[in-house]
């Protein structure tokens, strides 16, 4: 009896352990992924469904997903635990992601997005200005790679409704480029001469 005993249990240990190093190698791809993208959680709520026998509860999470050179996204999750609904956000982000034309760390020109009843103005900075913006907004634009820019909100203060203000603000920039060739004018027409010296000096 106590041979097998023995047996069965150096066979656990080992089993045990190679869980742990399946493990460890899942924790460790993880952070490898994390790296590759700027995750930014804005906000967690806890909502209640009323049923039959009473409530039942679970969590939101409004997340912000960018690379920090010019892609970013917006997802919404929704889990009965905060970490999946994290997961559920970020996966959704990833599936929502647009380029953002941006200059030398900012945007070409001003400009205003609208969501429900959230409204936020955008406007161009000089290099060192920074993000001047409050929390859901500044997620966005950090997460987008822009590094100097104003910002006002001018309606909703919900964070839900600012963010996708922000990402419709955003999706709305034009870069000189495809404005001069709408309007059929040069570029130099087009575009001030500070923001034609400031994309020369980010291509040299």
């Amino acid at each position: 009896m106590p041979g097998p005993q023995r047996r069965g249990g150096t066979a656990g240990a080992s089993d045990n352990s190679g869980r742990r190093g399946g493990r460890d190698r899942r924790d460790g791809g993880g952070p490898a992924e994390k790296t590759a993208f700027v995750e930014r959680v804005v906000a967690i709520n806890r909502v209640a469904k009323v049923v039959k026998g009473g409530r039942r509860f679970s969590f939101t999470a409004l997340v912000v997903v960018g690379d920090g050179d010019g892609t970013v996204g917006v997802g919404y999750g929704k889990a009965k635990e905060v970490p999946a609904a994290i997961a559920k956000g970020v996966e959704e982000a990833k599936k929502h992601f647009f380029k953002v034309p941006h200059i030398q760390g900012t945007i070409p020109h001003p400009v205003q997005g609208e969501k429900a009843a959230g409204v936020v103005l955008l406007k161009p900075a000089s290099p060192g200005t920074g993000v001047i913006a409050g929390g859901p907004v500044r997620a966005v634009l950090e997460c987008a790679g822009v590094h100097d820019v104003l910002s006002k909100s001018l309606g909703s203060s919900n964070a839900i409704n600012i963010v996708h203000a922000t990402v419709a603000a955003l999706q709305a920039l034009e870069r000189p480029e495809e404005v001069a060739a709408r309007r059929g004018l040069p570029l130099e027409h087009v575009a001030p001469a500070a923001l034609l010296r400031a994309r020369a000096l980010g291509n040299s």
